[in-house]
Order: structure tokens, then sequence, then C-alpha cells
């Protein structure tokens, strides 16, 4: 069944998108989305399409493929068929000279066509300002992140323990992982707006695959599938008694993440001085979760608590070597990974019904990764937990 996204809501969403553009770039006239995920923010609904926004009149959405089911699926006012750009330019008109464009996501070649049909002198980004407008999540949004909350809540600190047996592999922890996920309301795939990024769950390590090199813009790693898929558990990598189990994964409702990592000591306890590092890890999210406040400044709340670390703790602070991103955490959505990121040259103010992903994590050598991660909404009183409070470092014995 069709889970229609309200049109108050998308008129909402519009709204707050022309007033964005109105307030920040007065002179704009037109925004030409085509990535699926805005297609789906506006419309409710993403096809092979095209969504013209205008200043002056209203929005069109144009769509090649499916038209049928983008009518089924969307609330949204002005739906039109259209075979090309062709079809579109005859019934649109003359775009104006300049043009605002998702520069980090079309292609050269989809440019060219376009241009081809639409006279635009030039264009500018408009992947800042869609981006304020999304990072601001509404009473609906929130519900959404909240279920999968839950969700990734209950399959990570309750069901997990139970599945993890001696020699099971990575791969075949992953395999499980997936179906409970689903099982329990998970929308089956996880998204970034990260290039040419492909996952389909995050990452799920036993023992030191979790420090291993990954292209992947994050604290942790995993060994993968090999050269070609690197980004799964590895069929090789097995369960021994001793290891850490380290797992990082997004979770979805109806196109809403939220992002979660727990940890689990199988067959016996680590060293306790690991076990104080992982605490500190703990300690230092609940300690920036009380700074996600209303005009709390990112990139400040990136400096306190970096600043609040010994040198022997930064060492190898989120991450491992030479590998250790520059991030505390981010905002999170329809991707994993929006914007703002809790990292120097975020500077503009939290606002509220933002919501951020925190994970402060550690690799240790010979073990792995250590730490936690969990999705906080923003409020007046600090971050909001919505995927549950468990310390992390689960035993299973």
């Amino acid at each position: 069944m069709n889970k229609k996204v309200p049109l108050p809501e998308l008129q909402n969403r519009m709204a707050r998108f022309r007033s964005e553009m109105d307030a920040t770039n007065p002179d704009w006239k037109l925004a030409v989305f085509f990535s699926k995920i805005n297609q789906y923010y506006f419309t409710g609904t993403m096809q092979d399409g095209m969504l013209l926004i205008s200043r002056d009149q209203d929005a069109q959405y144009w769509v090649r493929r499916s038209f049928e089911r983008a009518v089924d699926e969307s609330l949204f006012p002005n739906i039109k068929p259209m075979e090309n750009y062709r079809d579109a330019a005859q019934c649109y008109g003359r775009f104006p000279a300049q043009v605002y464009l998702e520069t980090e996501t079309v292609p050269l070649a989809m440019l060219e066509r376009l241009q081809k049909y639409f006279l635009f002198e030039s264009y500018k980004s408009v992947e800042p300002y869609i981006a304020a407008v999304r990072a601001i999540k509404s009473p609906y949004e929130l519900e959404l992140m909240k279920a999968s909350g839950r969700i990734h809540q209950k399959v990570l600190e309750e069901r997990v323990p139970n599945v993890l047996r001696e020699g099971m592999s990575e791969a075949e922890l992953a395999t499980q992982l997936y179906s409970i996920l689903i099982e329990e309301g998970h929308h089956g795939t996880v998204r970034f707006g990260m290039f040419d990024t492909e996952m389909m769950l995050g990452h799920i390590c036993f023992g030191k695959s979790s420090i291993y090199p990954s292209f992947f813009n994050g604290p942790g790693g995993n060994y993968g599938m090999g050269p070609a898929a690197p980004s799964f558990g590895s069929h090789e990598n097995k369960l021994n008694k001793g290891d850490l189990v380290f797992i990082d994964i997004g979770c979805g409702v109806d196109g809403y993440h939220t992002d979660k990592t727990m940890t689990y000591m199988f067959g016996k306890a680590l060293p306790q001085d690991i076990i104080k590092i992982h605490q500190k890890c703990v300690a230092i999210q609940n300690s920036a979760a009380e700074m996600l406040k209303p005009g709390a400044v990112p990139e400040e709340i990136y400096k306190t608590v970096l600043n609040s670390l010994d040198a022997d703790f930064l060492r190898n602070f989120m991450g491992y070597g030479s590998r250790s991103v520059k991030f505390l955490g981010h905002g999170i959505g329809l991707l994993i990974d929006e914007f703002p990121v809790i990292a120097q040259g975020f500077r503009a103010p939290i606002q509220e019904g933002m919501v951020f992903a925190l994970e402060p994590k550690k690799g240790v050598e010979n073990i792995g990764m250590v730490g936690v991660e969990n999705t906080f909404i923003v409020t007046e009183n600090g971050g909001k937990c919505i995927t549950g409070s468990h310390p992390g470092l689960i035993p299973v014995y």
C-alpha cells in the first residue's frame, strides 16, 4: 500500500525552500532538481524525472518513467508526462539565463542534454539552500525517524546478541541482520550523499576488520567481500571467542534514516583498559549530546570536545592510523550523511528540529574499533536520543 506524504507537508517544504531562496538569492528565478532524494522530498515520489521550482509560477514535475506511478504515489498537484527534455521545453518555455542545479549530482552529459533544449547561459549550485531547508525536520519527519530509531534499538540491543555464534562469518551475520531489520520494519536500503557510495547496511565487523582501511569517510572500516565489493561483510573473517564485534549500520522508515553503532564482547570480556577507552567514548557522546541545543555552533562543539582530550587519547580517535576523520557527528535524514556536520567550518547555529548522529570512536591496535553512535534530535534541553541508551560492549558469553 502506498504511504503518501501529506499534501500540507509537501506544501510546507516548497514554501520553506522558496523562502530560503528569496532570503539568500533574491534574484533567483528557477531551481531544477534531478536527484531522486530531492524529488521525493518535494513530491513524495522518486522517478526518472525533473522538478522545476520557479519563483514566479507553480512548480512542475516532469516525469519520464513512471508517470503512472508518480500520479499513483504522489499528492503533488502538477505532475506532467514527458518522453524527453524537448517535451518539457515546448510546454514550459525558455529557461532564465541562470538556473540553480544540483551540481554535486548532475553529470556533465545530463547538463549538456538539458542545455540542448533549455538555452540557459550559466548555473549555480542549489545544494547549500536545499540542505539548509532539509536540515530542519518537521513533526511528520521526526515521527518517521523515531520509528526508525525504535527498530534500530530493538535490533542492535535485543536481537543481535541472540544471533551471534562462534564460527559464523561477517557475511552470515550481515545476511541475518538484514533479514531481521526488514522483519522489524526497515525500508530496505541505506542512502548516502557521498559521491558514488554503495552500501547495503554499513560496517559489520569482527575483531581487527573494523580498523581495516576503507574508502568510506567514517571512523571505522571493514574487510568487505574484496576489492570489487568492499562494503559488505567478509566470508573469510569468522567470529572467535574474545572478538570485539562492531556493527555500524543505518536503518530507515519511509525514507528517513537513523544511524547507530553497537559493540559486543563475544565469548569473554575485553581487557579492562580497552573497556575504559570505550567508556570514555560513551562519555564524550553524552557530553556532546548535552550541547545539541538551539543556538549552539557545531564548530564550537567539535572544538570543545577535542580540546578536552589528551594527546594519547587523540591518537587513533575517530579512526585508525592516518585515516582519522575530522568530524564528531553529522546531520541525518533522507540521507545518512546530511548537513550540518559537527566539525570545523560549520558556524551556522543549530536549530530546533535538526537531527544529528554523534559517533565518538577510537581504533585500538589488534582489537578493533570501540566507541558508540546514536541519533539525537535537537531540543531546548539538549539532544534527545531516539536510538536507545545502551552504552555498548554488550557481553555475549
